[in-house]
């Protein structure tokens, strides 16, 4: 039993209740908001170091021993994301603290938020599917909260659409959840799959299996069922859209890896060539999508796309080196979106647009924002030695091993037409001739900027510092690789 696997949870939980109880006192939830966030990533960094020295971490809640009670579970991968997405999450609070605006503030915009944090930590560090839908829920219905929060018609229209989508995901989730625990009679993660080892992986076990893999597709941004993305996540202000970015469909993402790493791994001729031709598609959708557009907030929508593709290829790809190179690419991916997101944050509050062909000039009295956008367009595009390369290298890697030619040509082909849509946004907005003078622009960068340095530096510490942190991704690939490693350590078989 390990209380420190619950802090993740408990702390932006507590915080949230607290900051519903002061709703006007905005400067105080500025505060508590800081304060909860700061021992939230000490106890992620603290959770990351013990598994790394102890191995997997699980906490028994009421002392029930699983699989009949509920169980957490931090392993390194599940860890790893948790400290990254709080992180994540601190900048874009940050940020807020100067953009998101006194009526949304007002309106519990930091208790939302701490409850869509306390959603995506307990998605990471559950071992029970069914609280695995529980904790999507309280994800989810903070993110409805978010996403019509301000009202403005965009958000009123989108807000249906997201809504609904994600009602008909969650029916599908619990459908998917019924047909597995009327098959193997649990659903804790750890028991599902050695029971299915035991038994199996029969046809209507693949079928329930595809099923899920419906539901975290919908979820994450898979191709065909993205449809609602890039919509949904262009209505609410930056701040928002930078969570949303960096993590939600992160969770979705995350799931796939959990269940068809543990569970659902027996027929891979089957389920995971279906991942495989999904992944390419959605790397070659998401990219054709971000060179299409003259929008700077569509065409870094249409770059999670892309990125969905390449994380979830690491499944296909079924080695050490894939999931590594998945793993590190996903770490990397939260990172370097939510450091794009709030950049072009600022850039909307200087010019009061994201149309590119109404920017231009910008680098002139804002060249600290425009070189680190264009450092961020670089590690997105995976240049070196910033901390996309390390992961599409790995990816590369392993797809060579495996003789996955065309979704490394896929792959590699999509970087450059990441780097034009990008680096359009950049050429355009920073260098082009001079369209609003100092007397024009609609708001200052003040405060705006410093959240996004941490994240770029962030970045550049996992191109650079690579040698320190692979020897924690491939503890997670290694977890992946073997189940019995996670079996073992919830069951204590």
């Amino acid at each position: 039993m390990n209380n420190l696997v619950i802090l993740p949870i408990l702390i932006p939980l507590i915080t949230a209740t607290l900051l519903l109880l002061i709703p006007k006192k905005v400067k105080l939830q500025k505060v508590i908001s800081v304060i909860s966030l700061t021992a939230t990533t000490i106890a992620a960094m603290v959770l990351v170091h013990t598994v790394y020295l102890n191995g997997i971490q699980t906490l028994e809640i009421g002392s029930w021993r699983p699989p009949f009670g509920i169980v957490l579970v931090a392993d390194m991968f599940a860890s790893l994301l948790v400290l990254t997405g709080v992180i994540v999450s601190f900048t874009c609070v940050l940020f807020s603290f100067r953009n998101i605006g006194k009526d949304r503030e007002n309106f519990f915009f930091y208790a939302f938020t701490q409850f869509l944090i306390t959603g995506v930590m307990g998605a990471f560090l559950t071992g029970d599917l069914f609280n695995l839908f529980v904790f999507f829920e309280v994800m989810l219905m903070s993110s409805y909260a978010l996403i019509v929060l301000g009202g403005t018609r965009i958000q009123l229209r989108e807000s249906i659409k997201y809504l609904l989508v994600n009602i008909i995901s969650s029916a599908l989730f619990v459908i998917a959840l019924a047909y597995l625990y009327g098959l193997v009679g649990t659903l804790n993660m750890a028991d599902v799959s050695s029971k299915i080892a035991q038994s199996g992986q029969t046809d209507i076990v693949t079928v329930v299996a595809i099923l899920f893999l419906i539901v975290f597709g919908l979820k994450g941004g898979i191709f065909p069922l993205y449809f609602w993305l890039p919509g949904s996540y262009q209505a609410p202000p930056y701040a928002i859209t930078a969570i949303f970015g960096a993590l939600l469909t992160k969770v979705g993402v995350y799931s796939i890896y959990r269940i068809f790493t543990l569970i659902f791994y027996h027929e891979p001729q089957i389920t995971h060539q279906i991942i495989a031709a999904l992944a390419i598609i959605t790397i070659l959708i998401g990219a054709i999508g971000a060179i299409a557009y003259w929008d700077v907030k569509k065409i870094l929508i249409y770059n999670i796309v892309t990125a969905v593709g390449v994380i979830i290829y690491g499944i296909a790809i079924a080695t050490e080196t894939g999931y590594a190179g998945g793993i590190y690419y996903l770490v990397h991916d939260m990172v370097i979106k939510g450091a794009l997101f709030l950049l072009a944050g600022a850039m909307f509050t200087i010019t009061g647009t994201d149309n590119i062909k109404k920017m231009g000039g910008m680098i002139k009295r804002h060249p600290l924002l425009g070189w680190m956008f264009f450092t961020a367009c670089l590690a997105l595009a995976g240049i070196p030695p910033l901390s996309g390369f390390v992961g599409k290298i790995l990816l590369a890697q392993g797809g060579l091993e495996q003789e996955h030619y065309i979704f490394v040509g896929v792959m590699l082909f999509s970087s450059l037409l990441v780097l034009y849509s990008v680096m359009k946004i950049f050429m355009n907005c920073f260098f082009r001739e001079e369209v609003l003078s100092p007397k024009e622009e609609k708001g200052t960068t003040k405060g705006l900027v410093y959240p996004s340095v941490i994240l770029i530096a962030l970045s550049a510490f996992l191109g650079l510092g690579a040698e320190f942190v692979y020897p924690y991704v491939f503890e997670a690939a290694e977890t992946l690789m073997d189940p019995s490693i996670y079996i073992q350590a919830v069951l204590k078989e």
